[in-house]
């Protein structure tokens, strides 16, 4: 299931800080696209999470390009690491969801808060992914982390939201409307198994999916959206309100 619109109610604000973070997230990807083979992998090995490295509390790799940037703590990487994507289809997705679930939850929280959020949910869950593979020395990249926050908020704040969700069964591919704490409910539970699944296993993070991470922002975002969301701000059942829904399209 790929969630590829929603309609949780009219928003009342722009929201500029989300899309400004897709767009942030698609120039990163952009400069790595010109990167060579070399480049990528050693751009990749000094900005992305490694969670042995943070653990140990070791500096960034001295990488002479960068000059005076290889000066910053490691932890710094867990903020870093949420920008960087691995593949076309790894920052498409992560951007897809981003794009349905953001707007509302910034809308709900206040530009700024949203912000705050964001990154918060980031965090926590590279600490997730670090608390589960604390010797890993792979890095670990992507915003998904912080996705799940903002669908983790999403849950609690719009769970009978219709979300459009385009289902693929081997080959037959249908769009049906579905409430939010089905789609974004099973979306957990997979997570959640997979990680489950995955411990005691030496795997490579179960095969490149940092699940944990995606586990502990989903928990993150609940959690925070209780102290991030507006006093001022209230959910409406979208039956109120007439007309469609917002989708990718605009």
């Amino acid at each position: 299931m790929i969630p590829i619109g929603d309609y949780a109610g009219r928003r009342r604000s722009f929201p500029f800080v989300n899309y400004a973070l897709i767009a942030l997230n698609v120039v990163v990807f952009l400069y790595e696209v010109s990167l060579s083979g070399g480049q990528l992998q050693q751009f990749i090995l000094l900005w992305g999470a490694v969670p042995a490295a943070i653990v140990r509390g070791t500096g960034l790799r001295p990488v002479p390009a960068v000059g005076v940037m290889t000066t910053l703590p490691i932890y710094v990487t867990i903020l870093t690491a949420m920008f960087i994507h691995g593949s076309w289809l790894h920052l498409g997705g992560n951007m897809l969801y981003l794009w349905v679930f953001g707007d509302n939850v910034e809308d709900a929280f206040g530009h700024v808060r949203y912000l705050v959020f964001y990154l918060i949910c980031g965090v926590a869950a590279s600490l997730a992914q670090i608390f589960v593979y604390p010797n890993s020395a792979v890095p670990t990249v992507g915003a998904s982390g912080a996705i799940a926050g903002v669908m983790g908020a999403y849950l609690v704040m719009f769970p009978r939201a219709r979300v459009r969700t385009l289902v693929i069964l081997v080959i037959f591919i249908t769009i049906v409307y579905l409430p939010a704490i089905l789609v974004i409910g099973i979306w957990f539970l997979l997570q959640l198994s997979s990680g489950i699944g995955s411990l005691g296993v030496q795997t490579q993070q179960t095969g490149g999916v940092a699940v944990w991470a995606h586990v502990g922002g989903l928990v993150a975002g609940a959690l925070l959206s209780f102290l991030f969301r507006r006093s001022s701000y209230h959910e409406a059942a979208p039956s109120m309100y007439g007309g469609g829904y917002r989708d990718f399209r605009g």
